[in-house]
């Protein structure tokens, strides 16, 4: 059962396809992956984020933003921006903050090849990578803000 004592946070992987979902809590500094949500429409993703943020209650929405390595926008980026703008309309009361997520797919397919070799991954798990990528995403921006 989700503890809404503290207020938790919502990451989100925001992808074409999948949304990788990830919560956590600044006591622990650490965020767990959700089971990610397929983006097949509009209507079917409003109303999974809408059950998340209803279930997990967050006090805040930290949402990848994958930046070039200068630091500048890329043609994804914008469109995440776009999508950071339709879910404020959808949940106006829930401050939502963009963090620069350029790494975070990286260590998270990194981590998910280690725990594999190690024998605790199946390929099966390969599914919940956008959400593994969000919980780096959460824990990155918690370490920002010294949740840590």
């Amino acid at each position: 059962m989700p503890d809404h004592s503290a207020g938790n946070w919502l990451a989100i992987d925001y992808g074409k396809r999948t949304i990788g979902l990830a919560v956590g809590h600044p006591l622990t500094g650490s965020a767990r992956p959700l089971a990610p949500v397929r983006n097949t429409s509009e209507a079917h993703l409003e109303a999974s984020l809408l059950e998340q943020i209803r279930q997990w209650r967050p006090d805040a929405i930290v949402i990848g933003l994958p930046l070039d390595s200068a630091g500048d926008d890329t043609v994804m980026s914008r469109h995440i921006r776009r999508f950071a703008n339709w879910l404020s309309e959808r949940v106006p009361d829930i401050r939502i903050c963009l963090h620069d997520e350029r790494l975070s797919s990286e260590h998270a397919a990194r981590d998910f090849a280690g725990r594999r070799q190690a024998g605790r991954a199946r390929r099966r798990d390969a599914a919940k990578l956008d959400s593994m990528a969000a919980a780096k995403i959460l824990e990155s921006w918690m370490s920002q803000q010294g949740h840590d």
